[in-house]
């Protein structure tokens, strides 16, 4: 397979938090980014645009970037949408279900190879362990989708690597560099492109006990909490990296 055409759609996860670059928009690369640059390698006349912004729940995603990313007439779409819906007090995941339906049909009617993503399974996590209930069926909400419009599916819940907390940032929610390389593999051999890109090296340790969850609980989950209460996201100031076509960055 070779793809000329590449949009990225989404929130944090596909805008690349937790793998920084302070040379690079929005100071994150991301495993879109990452995919991006080897789509390039295969072909350099490639462009590549990235509308995700951290923060997004799944309306704003279908709202602000479906019909900007049409537009762009892409060859290869990816999208990923509904994380942070989940992570609320309580979410309609069948409404949820159906309006990211919806959204994945219309993105495959542009002629564009699709692909979308099922969430992580949380299992390995103390905090998001409570969770995993609501994961599982969303995860096989979106096996529904893909069986329903035949696209490409990273079936992030079976990836075992992720219960390694190295393949994670210090913030426990988003992947780390070596997170972030390990998903742009995943998509790329999903799509049947040939890469170079090779896992990440993994510290032979990380951070951990009393002292640690105590910064966590200051430097993250506190301001996390604090924005749930206020209405407001991390994103709400940021604007897409790539909002049109691009080269992949270096």
């Amino acid at each position: 397979m070779s793809f000329s055409r590449y949009v990225a759609l989404g929130d944090s996860f596909t805008e690349g938090v937790g793998d920084p670059d302070s040379a690079l928009p929005n100071g994150v690369r991301g495993w879109a980014d990452r995919v991006a640059g080897a789509l390039t390698a295969l072909d350099p006349d490639t462009r590549y645009a990235n509308l995700a912004v951290r923060g997004l729940k799944l309306d704003p995603i279908i709202d602000t970037q479906v019909d900007a990313a049409i537009a762009l007439e892409p060859d290869l779409v990816t999208i990923h949408a509904g994380g942070n819906d989940m992570l609320r007090p309580s979410v309609d995941l069948d409404a949820l279900g159906a309006r990211y339906d919806d959204a994945v049909g219309r993105l495959v009617a542009t002629g564009a190879t699709v692909v979308i993503f099922t969430p992580h399974d949380p299992g390995a996590s103390k905090f998001f362990r409570p969770l995993r209930g609501r994961f599982a069926l969303m995860a096989e909400i979106v096996r529904q989708i893909t069986d329903h419009h035949s696209v490409t599916v990273v079936d992030y819940w079976r990836i075992r690597d992720y219960d390694d907390y190295r393949m994670w940032a210090d913030d426990r929610i988003h992947m780390s560099s070596a997170g972030h390389q390990r998903m742009a593999i995943a998509v790329l051999d999903a799509l049947g492109v040939a890469h170079d890109l090779e896992p990440l090296a993994l510290p032979d340790s990380i951070p951990s006990g009393v002292g640690e969850n105590i910064r966590w609980t200051r430097e993250f989950l506190g301001p996390w909490v604090g924005r749930r209460l206020r209405g407001t996201s991390s994103g709400d100031d940021l604007e897409a990296k790539y909002p049109t076509w691009s080269a992949a960055p270096a």
